[in-house]
């Protein structure tokens, strides 16, 4: 950032500090208590079947998805759900093939399949395609594992981390937890072997940062105040990754002014760099159905990262800018199958809680 860029990044939050230190319209109030209620521990209700079944979606919609667009529908029967892919909120610029998407519903499927055991109940994966993922519930012994007990705290931390590495046990929980039908985790954790990747998401972010559409798309997803984040219950709110709060009159025009490759460029640097390493998810086969596979992938890597006090954050630009995905697979060796997913992770301290929609908005 320039001497020039420095003066007017300073000189615009000094203009809008009134604003931002009382929000406009923003009161903290209705966030905090919309992120309280969204990331409380589920509760299998005593002896009411539907109640049962719309808490398993509950936990599933707490899934990560991309830009939070909460891309999921979900069709409950008396012995089945199935997580259905909502179109209307697919994002074409950043995910053209709707990978991400089905991704999604990956992570969401897990979630339930994770929840489901704690509520005496067996979810077993009978289809997955583009057609969505079909679960069958069964009886089965009630169990609460540490991966459902960490569905409430797990986020995607976009922040830095201490930089310090995890035990050998760690790294071998995650490697298992991460590793699936079809889907495998390499754990990249040699500092020249994560510059690499490195250079590819800055490589990445900086060709994303120049497609207009990209831009646009990733604005209209940001929420940029507390109360338009509480409306919405989707969406990236600017708080959650640490940046400031504002009414989205202000928060976008100060998103066009500094939002900007080099200073962009520069952040995930300093978070690469201070992680303890970096997964990167692999599927055999480039279709919906390993998609999904790697979805479930991530989420028990993530679930029990979380339950080890591990953080982590998506750093995907390598797999998003298509040009990039091959080089990534040289880097790592990667004869057959598809990059999916890039993540970051190490220990540091939890960012705010993004917000999902209630679950009648996505029970058809």
């Amino acid at each position: 950032m320039t001497t020039r860029q420095q003066f007017l990044r300073a000189a615009a939050l000094t203009a809008a500090a009134p604003l931002l230190a009382c929000g406009s319209r923003d009161t903290p109030d209705a966030y905090d208590q919309a992120a309280a209620a969204t990331w409380r521990l589920a509760e299998a209700p005593v002896g009411d079947a539907g109640a049962i079944r719309r808490e398993l979606v509950r936990c599933a919609t707490l899934a990560p998805s991309s830009h939070n667009t909460q891309c999921w529908k979900f069709r409950i029967e008396e012995r089945a759900i199935t997580l259905l892919p909502d179109l209307a909120r697919r994002c074409p610029a950043v995910d053209p093939d709707d990978h991400h998407l089905f991704v999604s519903l990956g992570c969401a499927a897990e979630n339930l399949v994770q929840a489901a055991q704690a509520f005496g109940l067996r979810a077993e994966q009978r289809s997955a395609g583009r057609d969505g993922v079909a679960l069958a519930l069964d009886a089965a012994p009630a169990v609460a594992t540490p991966l459902y007990l960490a569905i409430p705290q797990r986020q995607c931390t976009r922040g830095e981390y201490d930089g310090q590495p995890l035990r050998n046990d760690e790294l071998r929980l995650l490697e298992q937890a991460g590793s699936g039908d079809g889907v495998r985790v390499i754990l990249i954790t040699e500092r020249a072997a994560m510059e690499q990747v490195l250079a590819l998401v800055a490589a990445g972010n900086t060709a994303q940062l120049q497609d207009k559409a990209f831009v646009e798309e990733l604005k209209a997803w940001i929420r940029f105040g507390r109360d338009e984040a509480a409306r919405a219950g989707d969406g990236l709110f600017t708080g959650a990754s640490g940046n400031p709060t504002a009414p989205r009159w202000l928060g976008s025009r100060l998103f066009d002014l500094f939002f900007k490759a080099g200073s962009e460029n520069d952040k995930y640097s300093k978070q690469i760099r201070s992680s303890a390493g970096i997964a990167v998810f692999v599927s055999r086969a480039d279709d919906a159905a390993h998609w999904v596979e790697a979805g479930r992938c991530y989420e028990r890597f993530a679930l029990q990262a979380t339950a080890l006090g591990i953080r982590n954050a998506m750093i995907n630009q390598p797999v998003e800018v298509a040009s990039l995905r091959p080089q990534l697979a040289r880097q790592l060796g990667i004869t057959a199958g598809r990059p999916d997913l890039v993540v970051r992770f190490g220990r540091g301290p939890r960012m705010p809680a993004s917000l999902r929609r209630p679950v009648q908005a996505v029970i058809v």
